[in-house]
């Protein structure tokens, strides 16, 4: 039985501060603290007013505002305002909070490669339609000078935009042939500047024909294509810096007994420092003084908190519950195991980023050829004519007429159109190749805590018990932040108790918490502390003078569709494993409810990935579903990855695809969809090969001339993406 803890973890005591120098009249300078917190459970506009209005109506606090975007929250405040009091002040209303190191974050992104783009494709579309109304007078029978004039109007349009809106594929054309390869870029390069100086030789000889809107219609077709895709990918940062940023940025350091807050690099192996409740730990070490539970759910998926005492080895990251502690540190900075779980995830990323979609794989055959097949074009007919021009005609238009504008558009075509419809079923395109990637995967790992089950305790069984008990048991419960405790105020409040008139509360940190109840002693806590003998089964007991104590048992419920996913993936032939941080008992017993026979239960985050690793050697095509930091270099590390929208941020990121409801069952529908978005990717690619077998030909042959072939490229581009809306 699992009782998953997902306290609001707070950091340390202190965010990092940014002073902000405001003049006053008598030339003081006030600092403020600028402080960042993850809020990974708001999803809508009303998250983020109540998160805003707790947020600016705490003393010290001069600004909130909320992104739901990032799911991070940006606060100017005094220098006194600690980040895990806005924690507990945002965890009060019901939302989980984590502090974030404000200066390890980069500058707040923005879409300036996106708006860039789209700027660019809108000069394209203006001036192509401007340059061909100047087209259909010539078509209607201008001559002579009049011709001529349109067609140097033409060019004062055509060649400001063009150096403009192409540079895209200029940049990119100029990366790859600088290190000596071909990709896409370089044959619609050297289409569109062929077109445009054909243009210009035609017109300064007084040609009957210029190319100015079939360069024109090319480049905009292209940017087209590109922002189709880039629309198809999340701006989000790396996960290792946002794993980085979970680092706790300033720590209480005690020098001769006294406490100083110093700057978390400045800490040394052999340092003392003091942990109070709340606080998330800075550094590895060992315990010198206190007693406390400690929640390792974050980094191991363990769901029931650990108890922790002098001589006992602790790691960044973990949560002290309860007490107060002294560490000595032995481990900091890069050192630490949080620090090397970053490491992971960034080595993990990099090997995922070698995958080739199958875009650049066709892209490596594709370019060559059309280079050859123009340049012998070139080369033909000038030596069967001997004129120039015409033998440059031709080959603008092969280079044209074969410009990967169809090929370009197959992939970011089908993938938006895909986007669009997992999106309505509730999940979120992030990486360009997610969907290439996800089509081809044959095994699905699960995570156990927060992602197949709610991650949050459940009491079981508070009907059991008499009422006067369970209001003893919420008084107690009340005046503790451990998650149990604060599962027992839920479920009390939800039945309608009250609690009881419990005098002299005191927290014995590792234990439980005491009081006096109508001159009774009353304690809830641990079962070896109240006298009961503790089982497998999540629980905490509650012991009412010298009565026999009270077993209150906890669950983890199911996600909602967690079953219904399983048994989809595996119908479609999908391996199903769960992989958890947590005890033995709990994974196999959801394992057993779930019918998933492959199951590793007390995982570390080096174990998780190593497994993949070696799934993948074995030739398989793992997909992860992850939510906790202990999952993030695992997500990286898979051949796809997904994450719910509840995921700390740093899985959030690491994933491909973000699950933005509770529901699990769309998952096995994306890999459904994944699969049918291939099969038109493939579909468009044939779309494009049949094209250009019938096409160059007549290219080649002198039957087209440069215009006829920009709009034979149209009429590809256009089947290509009618072909990518059947998926929806």
């Amino acid at each position: 039985m699992t009782a998953p803890m997902r306290p609001g973890i707070s950091a340390c005591p202190a965010c990092s501060a940014a002073p902000a120098a405001q003049a006053l009249a008598h030339q003081d300078t006030v600092l403020e603290a600028r402080i960042a917190l993850s809020l990974p459970t708001i999803h809508c506009a009303a998250c983020i007013s109540a998160v805003e209005e707790v947020l600016n109506a705490y003393p010290g606090v001069h600004h909130a505002r909320v992104n739901l975007t990032m799911k991070r929250a940006s606060i100017e405040a005094s220098p006194d305002v600690m980040p895990d009091a806005l924690v507990r002040a945002v965890g009060a209303i019901g939302y989980e909070a984590h502090e974030l190191d404000a200066g390890t974050l980069s500058a707040t992104t923005t879409d300036k490669a996106g708006r860039d783009l789209l700027m660019r494709l809108a000069v394209a579309g203006f001036a192509a339609m401007n340059v061909m109304l100047l087209s259909v007078s010539v078509w209607s029978g201008a001559a002579d000078a009049t011709r001529d004039m349109f067609h140097w109007i033409s060019a004062l349009i055509t060649m400001p935009v063009i150096v403009f809106s192409g540079q895209p594929f200029y940049r990119n054309a100029w990366a790859a042939l600088r290190h000596g390869r071909l990709n896409m870029d370089v044959p619609i390069t050297l289409a569109i500047l062929l077109a445009v100086i054909t243009s210009l030789w035609e017109t300064s000889l007084s040609g009957a024909h210029a190319y100015f809107d079939a360069a024109l219609a090319l480049t905009f077709f292209l940017l087209a294509g590109r922002y189709l895709d880039y629309r198809t990918r999340a701006i989000a940062r790396s996960a290792a810096e946002e794993l980085a940023a979970l680092e706790v940025p300033r720590a209480f350091l005690l020098v001769d007994g006294q406490e100083t807050q110093v700057p978390v690099a400045q800490l040394a192996v052999g340092d003392l420092i003091r942990l109070r409740p709340g606080g998330r730990l800075p550094v590895d070490g060992v315990i010198v003084e206190g007693q406390t539970e400690l929640d390792r759910a974050m980094l191991t998926g363990e769901t029931v908190p650990v108890f922790a005492g002098p001589g006992q080895a602790v790691c960044a990251g973990e949560v002290n519950l309860t007490g107060v502690l002294t560490v000595r540190a032995t481990a900091v900075g890069q050192d630490t195991s949080l620090h090397r779980m970053a490491d992971l995830v960034a080595i993990a990323e990099s090997g995922r980023s070698r995958y080739t979609s199958l875009a650049d794989q066709a892209a490596k055959l594709y370019a060559p050829g059309v280079h050859i097949l123009s340049g012998l074009s070139f080369l033909g007919w000038y030596l069967y004519t001997w004129d120039l021009r015409t033998a440059l005609n031709i080959a603008a238009a092969v280079l044209i007429i074969t410009c990967p504008c169809a090929l370009g558009l197959a992939v970011p075509a089908v993938t938006t159109a895909a986007s669009g419809r997992l999106f309505r079923r509730g999940m979120l395109i992030k990486d360009a190749t997610a969907l290439e990637r996800l089509a081809q995967v044959d095994t699905v790992v699960f995570d156990k805590t927060g992602t197949l089950t709610q991650g949050t305790p459940v009491l079981t069984n508070l009907q059991a018990h008499p009422a006067e008990a369970m209001a003893i048991a919420m008084a107690l419960a009340a005046g503790s932040a451990h998650p149990l405790s604060q599962a027992i105020v839920r479920a009390g409040a939800a039945a309608g108790l009250v609690p009881a008139q419990v005098h002299a509360l005191q927290e014995r940190p590792g234990y439980g918490t005491m009081g006096q109840w109508q001159g009774q002693s009353v304690r809830l806590g641990r079962a070896a502390w109240v006298g009961a003998q503790a089982g497998a089964q999540t629980s905490a007991w509650l012991q009412i003078g010298s009565a026999a104590p009270l077993q209150l048992t906890f669950a983890d419920n199911l996600r909602a569709g967690a079953a219904q996913a399983v048994a989809d993936l595996q119908e479609q032939g999908c391996n199903v494993i769960m992989i958890s941080g947590d005890a033995t008992p709990a994974v196999a017993a959801l394992a057993a409810e779930l019918g998933i026979t492959d199951w590793q239960a007390e995982a570390l985050p080096a174990e998780k990935v190593a497994r993949i690793a070696a799934l993948s050697v074995a030739g398989h095509k793992v997909l992860m579903v992850g939510d906790g930091l202990n999952d993030t270099a695992a997500l990286s590390a898979a051949h796809a990855s997904i994450s719910p929208a509840s995921a700390l941020d740093a899985a959030r990121v690491a994933s491909d695809i973000v699950l933005l409801g509770a529901d699990l069952a769309p998952i096995a529908q994306a890999v459904q969809t994944a699969r049918a978005a291939t099969r038109r990717i493939r579909e468009n690619f044939t779309v494009a090969t049949v094209y250009n077998v019938i096409a160059v030909p007549l290219a080649v042959a002198g039957l087209c001339s440069p215009l006829i072939a920009a709009l034979a490229m149209s009429l590809s581009s256009i089947t290509v993406s009618l072909n990518a809306l059947r998926l929806r």
